[in-house]
């Protein structure tokens, strides 16, 4: 059996660039948000007005970059194949230049098109769960601007959370599509090594993993997943290909 080893930093500088646009995004979210007089109860209706049309403004932006930033993970993972599979034959070679990565492109452009758009939809959101509070809870005055004044900071948290989780989701994902392409049943789960990495996934470090049996990757939630596709892992899957 060959094992393909992929460079953890393949996607890094993919990362940063989304990383960049998104917190864009939550920066004029916050500007939207301190437009108003969040000391004025009777506006927080228009605040979530404005941001809602914000977010439909953003559709057809959000579909192009998705889509720059999709191709550009593809690329690199083609790229990271090409670069460490020079000991496999010219046949296998030929086969991960032509694997049929569109439907998986397309899932990916869909997703992130969607978590775009929701950044200032969740913020508008949260704006009106706050406001309601304030009617049903009789919260303070200031307490309930405090907290919508800080959905901007809010959202970029959620903006950073999104780029380092789903371009390593996207990378897991082409890394799959190339390695399944080629009779793989399987990867090398292969954590960043650190004093970050997660218990459960420490402990999921070496383990072979089969691509039809997601391990569970939170064990307070219980969620499965693989390498690289839960929240702010920085895991990634090293595949195993079987011999010719």
């Amino acid at each position: 059996m060959n094992q393909i080893r992929h460079t953890p930093n393949r996607a890094r500088k993919v990362e940063k660039k989304y990383g960049r646009q998104l917190r864009q995004i939550a920066t004029y979210v916050d500007s939207i948000i301190k437009g108003f007089d969040v000391n004025d109860e009777t506006v927080y209706p228009s605040i979530v007005t404005a941001l809602r049309k914000y977010a439909d403004s953003l559709d057809i932006w959000a579909r192009n970059a998705s889509s720059k930033i999709i191709m550009d993970i593809a690329l690199r993972d083609e790229k990271t194949w090409l670069v460490y599979a020079q000991d496999i034959s010219v046949g296998m070679r030929k086969e991960i230049r032509e694997t049929d990565v569109g439907m998986v492109m397309q899932k990916l452009i869909a997703e992130q098109t969607s978590l775009i758009t929701s950044l200032p939809l969740n913020a508008a959101q949260r704006v009106q769960d706050l406001a309601t509070r304030a009617v049903i809870e009789g919260g303070r005055a200031d307490e309930i601007s405090g907290l919508i004044m800080a959905t901007g900071g809010t959202t970029k948290a959620k903006a950073n959370t999104i780029a380092r989780t789903e371009v390593s989701k996207a990378s897991t994902m082409f890394t799959r599509a190339r390695a399944e392409a080629l009779g793989s049943k399987g990867y090398i789960w292969r954590s960043s090594e650190d004093s970050d990495v997660r218990h459960e996934h420490d402990e999921l470090n070496g383990q072979y993993i089969p691509w039809d049996k997601p391990p569970i990757a939170d064990k307070r939630t219980g969620t499965r997943a693989h390498a690289g596709c839960i929240w702010n892992c920085r895991c990634y899957p090293e595949p195993v290909i079987p011999e010719e």
